[in-house]
């Protein structure tokens, strides 16, 4: 396997309605915009929705995004509604092991743009992108059990459902054990 930085591939998605791009200095208002508006809906599932970030943090995220991006380490895009250029939400390939290669697929959406097949959209085209454009074997979405807007995504673009690990992680309140659903999509 080469160096995963001489990959060359494009840093941009088009698609019908959106654009999705990797992260660029300057996203950081329109990311943390979201993100607040988005709170109560987004800390119930993810991690970094957890601590309340300032726009300073939050732009200091989105620069350490673009470089693990260049650096081929997690790729990270940011979606936007290709004509009026408004910031949507984040996808992104994660967990990278590029001797597969293989990758997982997160996603968050602005609740104000909610249930407009915005995210459906986009992971059709990331997946699209990872097995064309990266020569993916395998992608992966995980996420909890008890999330079902997420858990539809995969099921509607015909990912299977490979099991349910079961007590596997902490809920990210801390508190309680989450089951994590597996599906995936293979060459």
């Amino acid at each position: 396997m080469s160096n995963p930085l001489l990959k060359e591939f494009p840093h941009e998605i088009h698609t019908e309605r959106l654009l999705l791009r990797l992260p660029l200095p300057g996203d950081g208002k329109a990311v943390y915009e979201a993100v607040q508006y988005s709170r109560r809906e987004l800390k119930q599932w993810l991690p970094f929705a957890q601590k309340e970030q300032t726009l300073e943090e939050t732009e200091v995220n989105v620069r350490e995004a673009q470089i693990q991006f260049l650096q081929r380490e997690d790729l990270r895009f940011h979606i936007f509604d290709k004509h009026s250029k408004v910031f949507l939400g984040c996808t992104g390939l994660h967990r990278i092991d590029w001797s597969i290669p293989k990758f997982e697929i997160g996603y968050w959406v602005d609740t104000r743009h909610q249930g407009k097949g915005i995210i459906s959209e986009a992971v059709k085209a990331l997946t699209t992108f990872a097995f064309e454009e990266l020569g993916a074997n395998r992608v992966e979405i995980r996420c909890d059990e008890k999330n079902e807007r997420s858990r539809a995504i995969p099921e509607k673009l015909g990912f299977s459902l490979e099991g349910i690990h079961y007590h596997d992680e902490k809920s990210v309140d801390g508190i309680n054990l989450r089951n994590t659903c597996v599906y995936a999509k293979l060459e």
